[in-house]
């Protein structure tokens, strides 16, 4: 994606870091990676609010996204694993996730309700010690 840059807003409690995708000047894409406060779950991080603008589809921009929020989990001290979920059928998405190392533990029925009716979601997971830094 030519004219590519990735922007960081990170929030002041320190539990979430939110990127965006620059394409020409324009936002073309966003994520977030949320970290854990508990103490039991501290080890794990968890991706939300993945989209990429049609546009831009194509172009590197969702790649781009998730190595800059894996690069700030990497950066967390005990972080150990990445989560998300993905809405079953969305393979674009899932391609895109398993290409950056993610893997599939199971799908949970009836995870959101949308107008069309209740859709599904993918949970993956990735150990950031087997992953390519």
């Amino acid at each position: 994606m030519t004219g590519r840059r990735v922007g960081r807003i990170a929030d002041p409690k320190g539990l979430s870091s939110a990127f965006g995708a620059f394409h020409n000047g324009e936002l073309v894409g966003t994520v977030t990676i949320e970290f854990a406060a508990k103490p039991k779950t501290r080890h794990k991080a968890h991706l939300i609010g993945m989209f990429v603008s049609e546009s831009a589809r194509g172009l590197g921009a969702g790649k781009a996204l998730v190595n800059a929020a894996l690069a700030a989990a990497r950066l967390r001290t005990g972080v150990l694993i990445v989560t998300l979920t993905v809405t079953e059928g969305n393979l674009p998405a899932i391609r895109l996730y398993e290409s950056c190392g993610f893997n599939t533990f199971g799908v949970e029925p009836m995870a959101i309700s949308t107008p069309s009716g209740f859709k599904s979601k993918v949970h993956m997971w990735l150990s950031l010690s087997q992953a390519a830094a």
